[in-house]
């Protein structure tokens, strides 16, 4: 198991460069720490060195920027490279299990005792992806939510071959660098935080199947309204505040028997991505969108974000 205090650790190597792994990059960057990276795609470095330059500003609005931190990064020729140079990766390679074992089997050959594989894996489970390696025990998932530079939650799961210990180090080590960790107990696909949004996708999606309402309403369902009061406390929480003085008790007494009958009526039936569904929930953002670009939208996003956890911080 890794024994290294987090404090002490001053490299971090970045394996994967896309949306997940750029953002990891710039995040670890801000908190001080030297970067080796490495991404198999053709032209990663400038766009690896491009996000990190648009994360830059918005890391520093957050006050996450640590005094002396550059937004420099060094490029590695081979993942092999990036494990002789750094004891810790942040793992973000394609969410595709078959090249997840291909990487996993080529940094199982470098890894010395003391190296850890953080897996910023969206819902495969480690058990699977650890199978057979030597090193199979210092392999955990470390799973963020996206934009890692600015969402504070990572999921923490060991597969069945984790080093319990690296379970608790992991949790350390995040909340050493300023992230909301929390445990996940069982390995399930999708963790625990993919599984909601999965289940309240699931419902929008059939409400738009069924013509409940378009896109954007269905939308505005959420970010009008109860969106704003999950961005506070999560659903429990909020159920439980809706009991008012009778807490969750007072609320499943005075609201429990008309939520069971809702649930009734939410059977079983996923909707199918059919040709003729996806068409019309693509047409129906692009209505929402009103001809801003990818771009534009994330800048959106992510200028609400800033907002938002600026409030949660108290600024």
């Amino acid at each position: 198991m890794n024994t290294f205090d987090p404090a002490q650790i001053r490299t971090i190597g970045i394996i994967g460069s896309g949306t997940i792994g750029a953002s990891w990059a710039a995040y670890f960057l801000a908190r001080g720490y030297q970067i080796h990276a490495w991404d198999p795609a053709s032209g990663w470095q400038d766009r690896l060195q491009q996000f990190i330059d648009t994360a830059w500003p918005q890391l520093a609005k957050l006050g996450l920027v640590v005094g002396g931190a550059t937004a420099h990064v060094s490029f590695a020729e081979t993942p092999e490279a990036v494990v002789k140079a750094a004891p810790i990766i942040q793992e973000s390679a394609l969410e595709n299990t078959a090249v997840k074992r291909q990487l996993y089997g080529r940094l199982d050959a470098v890894m010395s005792a003391e190296s850890v594989i953080l897996s910023s894996t969206s819902g495969l489970l480690m058990s699977e992806l650890q199978a057979g390696l030597r090193h199979a025990a210092q392999f955990v998932v470390g799973h963020p939510f996206n934009p890692p530079h600015l969402i504070p939650l990572v999921e923490v799961v060991g597969g069945k071959d984790t080093d319990p210990g690296l379970i608790d180090w992991a949790l350390d080590f995040y909340r050493h660098i300023g992230k909301h960790p929390i445990r996940i107990n069982k390995e399930v696909p999708g963790h625990l935080a993919n599984r909601l949004q999965a289940a309240l996708w699931r419902e929008a999606l059939l409400a738009l199947k069924e013509d409940l309402a378009s896109v954007a309403d269905i939308d505005a369902a959420i970010a009008q309204g109860p969106g704003m009061r999950l961005a506070i406390f999560g659903p429990h929480m909020i159920f439980a505040l809706a009991g008012g003085k009778g807490g969750i008790e007072g609320f499943i007494d005075h609201l429990g028997p008309g939520i069971r009958k809702w649930w009734q009526t939410m059977d079983e039936t996923n909707p199918e991505l059919t040709p003729e569904l996806v068409s019309k929930l693509a047409a129906g953002i692009a209505d929402e969108a009103n001809g801003r670009s990818i771009d534009e939208l994330e800048a959106e996003r992510d200028s609400r974000l800033l907002a938002l956890l600026n409030m949660r911080r108290g600024n």
